[in-house]
């Protein structure tokens, strides 16, 4: 099993950036694909990066490609989202997400979940 908190979200102006992170518990972390999920208000939640236990697969959704980096630390159990020039519809609760590597990174069938971070980008 994998235990999985968020921390890094704010307030933010658009164009500004912040770096949102997850830490994990657990002996065999690169064992796990992680990814990010976002939920706005009244919409679904959509998968928007991942990255493969050993950083070999990465997958942007088209809405943060170029915006938004992922990356990830095996020897610290952490996976970094850098989001840059934020726009107000990036506004949602961020979560991030595991599962067992060697599966498609898109296909949104995570096992386990952090409890989420807020992130509000002011226009």
């Amino acid at each position: 099993q994998v235990q999985l908190v968020e921390s890094g979200g704010g307030l933010v102006q658009a164009g500004g950036s912040l770096r949102l992170s997850c830490a994990a518990s657990g002996r065999t972390f690169s064992m796990y694909t992680v990814g990010w999920f976002r939920q706005a208000a009244g919409k679904e939640r959509e998968l928007v990066a991942a990255i493969s236990g050993r950083s070999v697969l990465i997958y942007y959704a088209d809405s943060v490609k170029g915006r938004f980096t992922i990356s990830r630390d095996n020897a610290k159990n952490t996976v970094h989202l850098r989001m840059n020039n934020l726009k107000p519809e990036d506004t949602a609760v961020y979560y991030c997400a595991a599962k067992s590597t060697g599966q498609r990174l898109d296909i949104p069938d995570y096992d386990y979940w952090g409890q989420g971070t807020q992130v509000t980008v002011s226009s």
